[in-house]
């Protein structure tokens, strides 16, 4: 079994390495990230911190984003071209979605048989994997018969 280390530490580093620090703000917001469990809009995550009677500014909330994308502790998922969706990213075994175009909503699945593929791929390349991003575009298929006009 692999020790993780805690994403707290993981963020100090980052920072560090960057020259900043880690702020209570910082800690907030991340521990709000882990406590979301899912996707996430930065809209939602400001609503959480405030919910706890935490002070924060949206410009912080947007920045920290930046900062745990930055050190994958975050993935940006790009499913609507007009908002921004985030996920806790760092420590997962793999990460597939099943976005329904025509509904704007998300599914996320689970493909043993493809976290088996990608460590087969990474073992026969001498690496470690530290997970995986698919994303699957749908519609339904009534949908697609109405377009073809069966």
């Amino acid at each position: 079994m692999d020790i993780i280390e805690p994403l707290c530490a993981v963020f100090r580093r980052a920072l560090k390495d960057e020259g900043l620090k880690y702020t209570p703000e910082r800690a907030r917001i991340l521990d709000a990230i882990i406590e979301l469990d899912g996707l996430f809009e930065a809209d939602q995550l400001l609503d959480a911190l405030k919910g706890k009677g935490y002070s924060v500014s949206k410009a912080t909330v947007y920045r920290t984003l930046k900062l745990l994308e930055s050190c994958a502790i975050i993935q940006h998922v790009l499913f609507d071209r007009e908002q921004s969706h985030y996920q806790l990213a760092f420590g997962k075994q793999g990460n597939t979605l099943l976005i329904h175009v025509d509904k704007g909503e998300v599914e996320t699945i689970e493909l043993p048989e493809l976290i088996a593929l990608r460590e087969r791929i990474c073992a026969n390349r001498g690496l470690q994997a530290q997970g995986h991003k698919l994303q699957i575009f749908v519609t339904s298929a009534d949908d697609r018969a109405d377009a073809d006009g069966s």
